[in-house]
């Protein structure tokens, strides 16, 4: 081999070594971005995805308007049964009275799991009465007051709907046509009870026949990760057992899962995922979307007969 064919077969190599594509690196972090802790999420971000303040500046005027609204039923309705359904004062929920022999919506109030009132979210209940249910809401511990423990929470909520079955006689209500409907935190709750092993506390498997979910979390992992541990304590445990959509074995019930279109991505997104999930599992359910409505406008279409979750409710008791 003479020194041209030499210079040529480096050449050849050279090119080859060029052309071979190099080992993938991740990129590097852009100069002054915080990076990401939950997806494309960074702290910041995270913490803004679960701050409904951010993205719906009317909250307090909407939340304002409900508890008017909720004077307004009991004006037209009365005042409601009050029961006592645990050992501590909270625990104490309000029935609003339909005819004898009705079926039971439960409905689970929002509020970041600090905040709200059975009072103040009463405003639904004018339409459920008078198309033949009869419309519960229990008081539960802000979490807040439960030294951050979210457990407790779901344990009286548990506790307020196995006393519903228990004595759904004392209100005329039909222990075996029980459904359930929660808001925000409050479908996280209700997500929690509807995949609820019921049978370990002698209660039947499908105690509740069909759950109505707004705008909730069903994975506790990002929330975890959020502003929102600053005030609610999860553990490993904790957040694997109050996650909803890793317990889809338990669910029984037939589900409605609704966001807002102007809710925020991150509610947006757990709600397609749980849907989702509870697809695949093989379970029914139906996925809505308010649109045009923020956080906190759309709770308002559950006391409208015509209104999206309304309707869905309706439907779902077999009173539509």
């Amino acid at each position: 081999m003479n020194r041209r064919t030499l210079l040529r077969a480096a050449a050849a190599a050279g090119g080859a070594l060029a052309l071979r594509p190099a080992r993938a690196q991740p990129p590097a972090p852009s100069a002054g971005k915080p990076p990401p802790v939950w997806l494309d999420l960074d702290q910041k971000a995270l913490d803004d995805a679960y701050d409904q303040s951010v993205w719906a500046t009317n909250g307090k005027q909407v939340l304002g308007r409900y508890a008017e609204l909720s004077d307004d039923v009991r004006a037209r309705l009365g005042a409601p049964q009050r029961w006592s359904y645990g050992a501590t004062p909270v625990e104490a929920l309000d029935v609003y009275r339909a005819r004898s022999g009705a079926p039971i919506q439960i409905f689970l109030h929002g509020g970041a799991w600090r905040s709200g009132t059975a009072k103040e979210w009463a405003f639904p209940a004018d339409m459920f009465v008078h198309r033949g249910a009869h419309f519960v809401v229990p008081d539960f511990v802000p979490v807040t007051d439960a030294g951050g423990d979210l457990l407790a929470m779901a344990e009286q909520v548990r506790g307020a709907i196995a006393w519903i079955h228990r004595h759904a006689e004392r209100f005329g209500g039909d222990r075996e046509r029980m459904f359930l409907s929660g808001h925000s935190s409050g479908a996280h709750l209700a997500g929690v009870a509807l995949t609820t092993d019921w049978k370990r506390l002698g209660l039947p498997a499908d105690l509740v026949k069909g759950g109505v979910l707004l705008s909730g979390m069903y994975d506790l992992k990002p929330v975890r990760l959020s502003a929102r541990s600053r005030y609610v304590h999860l553990e490993d445990a904790t957040e694997d057992a109050l996650s909803p959509q890793r317990h889809l074995d338990r669910l029984r019930a037939r589900l409605v899962v609704a966001y807002a279109s102007l809710d925020s991505p991150e509610f947006q997104r757990q709600s397609r995922e749980f849907a989702a999930a509870v697809k695949g599992a093989g379970k029914p359910v139906e996925l809505l979307v308010a649109q045009g409505y923020n956080h906190y406008e759309a709770p308002e279409t559950l006391g409208n007969p015509y209104g999206l979750l309304g309707r869905a409710a309706l439907a779902q008791m077999g009173l539509g």
